[in-house]
């Protein structure tokens, strides 16, 4: 076999001057991609931090199977009619009537409850805790209804 002849031409760098492209690459690597940070200038002499993103909940299952059924409903909110000497006044002279009430149930409760169970408008409702501690419930009737009327006929205690 006869020697092959060898070429003029090197696949390797060029020995020559190098072009402008890639000196500016070179300098670049040797100062780093952060030596032109600017400092940022701070106006205030308190830090607020940054309003980030907030998603909004995307749950994946539900926490609770059911909801649970309301605690107080109209029926566990009056517990009983009171028929006391009193309360037999308050009904006859003041238009009143008088329940005994769940502890936990407040003013606005006791009204909605007054008018399902008994088809009845308030004017208002005054409440106290009494010494065995239960709630009385003093119910005000509107003029138009009679109170003893609605004792004698829904409640059946007169």
């Amino acid at each position: 076999m006869a020697p092959k002849e060898k070429n003029d031409t090197k696949k390797g760098p060029k020995t020559g001057k190098p072009n402008a492209k890639a000196s500016a690459a070179a300098k670049a690597t040797l100062r780093g991609v952060h030596s032109k940070k600017v400092r940022k200038v701070r106006l205030s002499t308190t830090f607020h931090r940054p309003k980030t993103l907030q998603l909004s909940r995307a749950p994946k299952y539900p926490r609770k199977s059911i909801p649970h059924e309301p605690r107080l409903d109209a029926h566990k909110i009056i517990i009983s009619p009171l028929n006391t000497e009193s309360a037999m006044k308050k009904i006859e002279e003041n238009n009143t009537l008088v329940f005994i009430c769940d502890v936990k149930a407040n003013k606005r409760q006791i009204k909605e409850a007054l008018k399902k169970l008994y088809d009845v408008d308030c004017v208002k409702i005054n409440t106290l805790i009494r010494p065995d501690g239960t709630k009385k419930a003093y119910a005000r009737l509107t003029p138009d209804v009679d109170a003893l009327d609605i004792a004698a006929t829904k409640l059946s205690i007169v």
